[in-house]
């Protein structure tokens, strides 16, 4: 990978007290080192800057070589989407809650980035998925989803009944809140909360998991990640179906249309520091081993 010479910055909204401060040092440490800083809209309304000098996440997209996002795995999703097209990497530092995506300490801001431009840090490539909704006048546009797809209920206490497909193969009919169909990297977000397994990032699947289901048979299924998914609401419940991606892009399901689910073509391009450990960070985030006072030499 090329040394990084124009680094973008996106932030988190509707934190201003938290974001500005770490923006600030960001910035300076970036420009102490004679990077070419952008900014996205959101952060240069926190650092006061003049008007004009935001840019669009189309230009972040086209000119930098790296961005830097500042915020919770929320902002980190926004970013992806937008920059997978693009095939920019992308550093979190944390100022969210949990942080799976995120995992660059505030505290270690100046020592985290002068490893990566160093060329000191781990990278990996994150699986997207692709929604889209299809109905009598064709298929939609793809939505892009780092983390999942949901089809759910929106304005009803009752269940929806639906079919699922598998490469046109009939899986199963359920009553259920919904299901979330799920990339390894969602299996830690709302896939986890629904019951679904822990799926390492590196894996090539795509996890299906219902919504409490009304039949407790009906449970979480791992397919293969270049499936394609279908998912057939049955009439009388499609006006109280939704379809999110990544909890931040809304669908409406028109009368008899179908959603359709498979591997989006682009991917997300994510760095860490130096000796990032995936199950570190599920320890870490999940408290695992609490009692690791004693722990077994790898063989």
């Amino acid at each position: 990978m090329p040394p990084f010479t124009t680094v973008g910055i996106i932030a988190k909204q509707g934190d201003p007290e938290q974001v500005r401060g770490t923006l600030q040092r960001l910035c300076a440490h970036l420009s102490a080192r004679a990077l070419e800083v952008l900014l996205d809209a959101e952060s240069a309304h926190l650092r006061d800057a003049a008007v004009g000098e935001a840019v669009s996440m189309e230009t972040l997209g086209a000119r930098c070589d790296l961005i830097v996002v500042v915020g919770g795995d929320g902002t980190l999703l926004h970013a992806a989407r937008a920059m997978a097209p693009h095939d920019v990497p992308l550093m979190g530092i944390n100022l969210g809650r949990l942080g799976f995506l995120v995992d660059i300490s505030p505290s270690h801001i100046e020592s985290a980035i002068d490893q990566v431009l160093a060329g000191e840090f781990d990278s990996d490539r994150r699986s997207m998925l692709g929604a889209q909704v299809v109905g009598a006048q064709g298929a939609g546009e793809v939505h892009a989803a780092l983390n999942d797809v949901v089809i759910h209920k929106w304005n009803t206490a009752r269940l929806i009944e639906f079919e699922t497909y598998i490469n046109g193969v009939f899986v199963n009919a359920q009553r259920s809140d919904g299901l979330i169909v799920s990339t390894p990297t969602g299996s830690t977000a709302y896939a986890l909360s629904g019951g679904g397994p822990l799926v390492d990032p590196a894996l090539d699947a795509i996890l299906l998991v219902p919504i409490c289901p009304h039949d407790l048979s009906n449970r979480p299924l791992v397919v293969p990640g270049r499936g394609l998914i279908e998912v057939r609401v049955r009439g009388h419940d499609q006006g109280h179906v939704q379809i999110t991606c990544d909890g931040q892009t809304d669908l409406q399901l028109p009368t008899d249309a179908r959603v359709r689910i498979t591997r989006h073509p682009d991917s997300v391009r994510l760095i860490h520091p130096k000796g990032h450990d995936h199950y570190q960070i599920l320890r870490a985030k999940l408290h695992w081993g609490g009692h690791n006072a004693t722990r077994a030499q790898p063989c």
